[in-house]
């Protein structure tokens, strides 16, 4: 149970820097500063070794079926992490970005759940792509690289992530049950686009011993 607890603490950390990072984005009006920016939040969790939804599910792959608990635990912990900053932004002087959070949150809920689903699972690839990165490379630069990169691409792209939702949805007061279905059907996305590169790379081990 321990480890459960420690594994939200890490996802609440996590929901705060996808949060820091989703303020950085909606505070510039340039869209491609703003998802350079929203890149920090991750290059820290990622550091830092914080345990962001996003970035672990794609290893259920490999990992016993009891790892599908803890990533249960981490989502609790980014969805607690992202709700408590996008609430105090709300009492402070910049809570007026909440009205641009209000509009993308607005085409969110518009969207049919197939089309949720498929930017979804787009995001959840880049996602995997890295994370995966970031822990294999040795040099700082390609390591900064790995995750600037895909999140700059997932956010000009639209692709859905599904913590930085949870931010967006909090500072936008767009949280319904129409919102955490949606929410739900993006976390299933993003879990589906991680698993693409350790599925075919599981298939491809298998082929090469038989």
């Amino acid at each position: 149970m321990r480890r459960y607890f420690d594994l939200f603490l890490k996802g609440i950390l996590a929901g705060i820097m996808i949060a820091v990072g989703g303020t950085l984005f909606l505070s510039v009006d340039n869209p491609y500063l703003g998802a350079f920016l929203f890149g920090i939040g991750l290059f820290v969790i990622f550091s830092y070794r914080f345990a962001l939804f996003t970035g672990k599910v794609g290893y259920a792959v490999n990992e016993k079926p009891v790892y599908l608990v803890e990533l249960v635990f981490i989502w609790l912990g980014n969805l607690a992490g992202t709700f408590i900053v996008g609430s105090f932004l709300l009492c402070t002087r910049i809570a007026s970005i909440s009205e641009k959070a209000a509009a993308i949150c607005a085409i969110k809920l518009e969207d049919s759940l197939l089309s949720v689903f498929v930017l979804a699972v787009f995001c959840g690839l880049l996602m995997f792509i890295a994370a995966d990165n970031f822990s294999r490379m040795e040099s700082g630069v390609l390591k900064a690289l790995s995750i600037f990169l895909p999140v700059m691409v997932f956010i000009l792209c639209g692709f859905e992530h599904c913590v930085a939702n949870m931010f967006y949805f909090t500072i936008g007061r767009a949280w319904s049950f129409q919102t955490l279905g949606r929410l739900l059907v993006m976390s299933l996305g993003n879990a589906a686009g991680a698993f693409i590169i350790p599925l075919v790379y599981k298939v491809v081990r298998k082929e090469q011993v038989s």
